[in-house]
């Protein structure tokens, strides 16, 4: 990944995520598959948090649960001081609304609606004007770079410009807190480390928190707190993942260096025959 200008900042000690004692199991056909295993946490404003791991290690799972998609089977997790494992799924489909911000892999737009349409659903819903929401909207977008595109539809728009709608309504209404599930994981490699600067811009110069699932060791070097997943188990591994990662770019900038020496020697050989 080429170096993306991140401007690391030390996240305040105010927390806005705080995860208590948080276990999650499924029952599959003839045992319990424990996800989560009293995990106890917190995240702070202005944060970037990376979870790594591959799928089916409990990325997702634990975004679900912070976000309130998802309950936990004991345990709390509370967003800016707010306990949203005591609140009904309706409050906190509310609360949600109003303080969270969601990123998904497979974007989640809806296909009937315009890109401005698409980014001032979750701005109306909050009880804001339409005029007042699609004045926020385009303003956000002209910030991911979409300006000009408002009223396009998903299908008339690249991967990497459906995920910069996907950007846009999430943090249309400003939440306190971001959750990104594999944001780059459908896009191409110049257009995931546009997304990813985005994204880091936003965390930094607003003080959002921002928590991100990947299995891409290539965001490693540009977050706060680097943690995986293991037997139910979140384990922060910053600094040993973060020298792999700054390692294995090195080799790949070598190899890619070596690589090209060898195409120029060999078309210097072939021009003199």
């Amino acid at each position: 990944m080429a170096k993306i200008t991140t401007g690391f900042a030390v996240p305040s000690q105010k927390p806005i995520v705080q995860l208590h004692a948080l276990s999650k199991s499924y029952t599959e056909t003839d045992h319990k598959r424990v996800i989560l295993d009293e995990v106890t946490v917190n995240f702070y404003e202005g944060e970037f948090a990376v979870l790594l791991g591959p799928s089916g290690s409990g990325k997702s799972t634990m975004l679900n649960l912070m976000s309130g998609i998802d309950a936990p089977d004991s345990g709390r997790v509370s967003v800016n001081e707010t306990d949203i494992t005591a609140l009904s799924e309706h409050a906190r489909t509310i609360f949600r609304r109003n303080h969270i911000g969601i990123i998904f892999q497979s974007f989640n737009l809806i296909p009937t609606l315009t890109v401005l349409e698409n980014v001032t659903l979750p701005y109306e819903l909050q009880g804001n004007s339409r005029k007042q929401a699609q004045t926020k909207a385009v303003e956000v977008l002209g910030k991911v770079g979409l300006a000009g595109r408002e009223k396009s539809y998903p299908d008339r728009l690249s991967g990497g410009q459906q995920q910069r709608v996907a950007i846009a309504r999430a943090i249309v209404h400003q939440p306190d807190l971001i959750v990104a599930d594999e944001p780059t994981g459908n896009l191409d490699h110049h257009t995931g480390e546009t997304i990813l600067q985005l994204l880091l811009d936003m965390t930094r110069n607003a003080g959002k928190t921002l928590i991100m699932a990947t299995h891409s060791m290539d965001i490693i070097p540009y977050a706060d707190r680097v943690f995986r997943i293991e037997d139910g188990k979140l384990i922060e591994d910053t600094e040993r993942l973060r020298v792999g990662a700054e390692i294995k770019a090195e080799l790949e900038k070598k190899m890619h260096a070596e690589l090209a020496h060898s195409m120029a020697q060999l078309e210097n050989n072939g021009s003199g025959l």
